[in-house]
């Protein structure tokens, strides 16, 4: 995108953050000054992400305060204010502004040509893909996304800084900030329960729809249905724009047709077509026919933790995949199903308010995903901080799960579910790491392929 006139300095408190990262690297892109402490850093963890933030000129402090000060035009948070982190506490205490990420987001945004992704599953994805095509039909995009796409081919790969006027961005609706937004071209990928009530969320989608100037729905899911929108997409739907039919699995991939152009994807799934189908559709509305989408679809990596094959060893496979409600689990474990062999998955839940409001699900989809031969691992849930009511542990969901048959254990350290799955494994099987917003998951998964 175009260097905005007024240069500011900015510091980020939490920089190493998937959203925070992103916005970081393009305000950076853009002329801005940008500073940043995380303390996943000051810890000497992820050394590659900050690495990489450092080659693109991010200047990173330890997270004690000592790099907030009066030269900082502006201190971003990713979402509470937290006066016990110095730096918030600093930047208060010298009357810093202090601005939460998606609010600067929509600011570029909304002044942008912008493509906006919406939806509760697969929308990284779809931004993804929407970037790629993009990018190959030369149109330069700047792309916001909230994990790193393989095609970047560095880390952190969650931001594309282009040139042109067009952005494209994953909107995120688990924090509300998919109000800010009012796209040229809004996508709603599909619509169920996960971090809000579905009421909630029909309305906010509903709202995103009214926003944009064209919007496209999901005419396969039955609450992004009703929206109100100008294109649809959908699989085996022939009342929509964008039809998806004829889905066979090839080796690791997938091809489909649509209006008699046979697409092909490197990655595997149902799910993954439909998410292609949204892709296309979006860009349509910027001229780019089908035959040419399709064509750019074909070098389309995927994204990193989206059921991502890490490696083999031993003719064992081991899978890094952020699955983490009940829609997610169930993709990724139909995808495995495709093909033979045990799998040894080992799931860690994601946050105590979320995993009690999605506890049926969560039972559901492994009680339904699994078989009686595979293996089910649980940690205690993932607590990232704040004042959490610990009302529910990862054996409130084990038990029901292994009273349906499956085997399935609680071991509330992962260290000793990694020296099990280690034991186990046996060729053949396929190892899978499920689970969100604990960046360590992707090494702890590493630390398996390289045991086996």
């Amino acid at each position: 995108m175009s260097v905005v006139a007024e240069r500011k300095t900015y510091f980020f408190c939490g920089v190493g953050g998937s959203g925070m990262s992103a916005l970081a690297q393009v305000l950076c892109h853009q002329g801005h000054s940008v500073l940043g402490s995380d303390r996943n850093h000051d810890r000497g963890l992820h050394a590659q992400l900050y690495d990489s933030l450092s080659s693109q000129g991010i200047i990173l402090h330890p997270q004690d305060g000592s790099g907030v000060g009066p030269a900082i035009d502006e201190l971003v948070v990713s979402s509470a204010v937290e006066e016990s982190i110095p730096d918030v506490g600093n930047a208060l205490a010298i009357g810093i502004p202090i601005r939460k990420r998606a609010d600067i987001l929509a600011s570029i945004f909304n002044s942008a040509k912008g493509i906006a992704v919406g939806g509760t599953s697969g929308k990284t994805t779809v931004t993804g893909m929407i970037g790629h095509i993009l990018i190959e039909s030369g149109l330069s995009p700047t792309v916001v996304n909230g994990g790193g796409m393989l095609n970047t081919n560095q880390e952190p790969g969650n931001a594309i800084c282009g040139c042109s006027t067009l952005m494209v961005i994953e909107a995120d609706e688990s924090d509300g900030s998919i109000a800010l937004y009012t796209p040229t071209v809004g996508v709603v990928t599909n619509i169920s329960l996960d971090h809000k009530p579905l009421g909630e969320l029909r309305d906010l989608f509903g709202a995103f729809c009214g926003r944009s100037l064209t919007a496209v729905r999901n005419l396969n899911c039955r609450d992004s249905e009703v929206l109100h929108a100008e294109v649809s997409f959908g699989l085996d739907s022939p009342k929509a724009d964008f039809n998806a039919r004829d889905v066979k699995p090839v080796g690791d991939g997938v091809v489909f047709d649509m209006d008699g152009n046979q697409i092909r994807l490197r990655i595997p799934g149902v799910h993954n077509v439909s998410n292609a189908a949204a892709a296309i559709a979006a860009v349509s509305r910027l001229g780019i026919v089908v035959k040419d989408a399709g064509e750019a679809l074909c070098n389309f990596r995927g994204i990193r933790r989206r059921l991502q094959l890490l490696g083999e060893r031993s003719g064992i496979r081991v899978f890094d995949d952020f699955a983490h409600n009940p829609d997610k689990i169930k993709a990724s474990l139909r995808v495995l199903k495709e093909k033979s062999g045990r799998l040894l998955v080992m799931f860690q839940p994601t946050g105590f308010a979320p995993t009690k409001f999605l506890k049926d699900g969560l039972i559901e989809a492994f009680t339904e995903g699994l078989d009686k031969s595979d293996i089910l691992l649980m940690p205690q849930i993932f607590y990232a901080g704040g004042t959490a009511s610990r009302d529910i542990s990862s054996s409130d969901l084990i038990g029901p799960i292994a009273d349906h048959g499956i085997n399935a254990e609680f071991l509330p350290e992962r260290a000793d579910i990694g020296q099990r799955v280690v034991r186990e494994a046996e060729p053949g099987d396929r190892v899978v790491i499920m689970g969100a917003r604990d960046d360590s998951l992707t090494e702890f998964a590493h630390t398996i392929l390289s045991q086996i």
